[in-house]
């Protein structure tokens, strides 16, 4: 059982940044693939980006890809996002995601996913 916490979302003008954070709770985190999702207003649930359990590999969406950096500490059981040069594009609720299969962060079908956070906001204003 993993239990996920997303932190570090706010208010920021464009071509400002922020660091979001996840904080995993158990003792498997290590073991599992990582991924953030955004959810914009009135929107579906997207992929922003994903991250392997043992840090190596790295996928982004395309509309986020030389922008945004994920990463994780796995002593301490935490994930990243490191959002650069934020467009008003980018506003939605940024959730963090676990599953021990990378294929189903990447599938995009949400339901695939075995764990969620409850989501951070993040807002960019023009």
């Amino acid at each position: 059982q993993v239990q996920l916490e997303e932190s570090g979302g706010g208010l920021v003008q464009a071509g400002g940044s922020l660091r979001l954070s996840c904080a995993a709770s158990g003792r498997t985190f290590s073991t599992y693939d990582m991924g953030w999702f955004r959810q914009a207003p009135g929107k579906e649930r997207e992929f922003v980006a994903a991250i392997n359990s043992n840090g190596d590999g790295r996928v982004y969406a395309d509309s986020v890809k030389g922008r945004f950096t994920i990463s994780r500490d796995n002593a301490k059981n935490t994930v990243y996002l490191q959002m650069n040069s934020l467009k008003p594009e980018d506003t939605a609720v940024y959730y963090c995601a676990a599953d021990p299969n990378f294929r189903a962060l990447l599938g995009g079908r949400i339901d695939a996913i075995d764990y969620w956070g409850n989501g951070t906001p993040v807002t960019v204003s023009s």
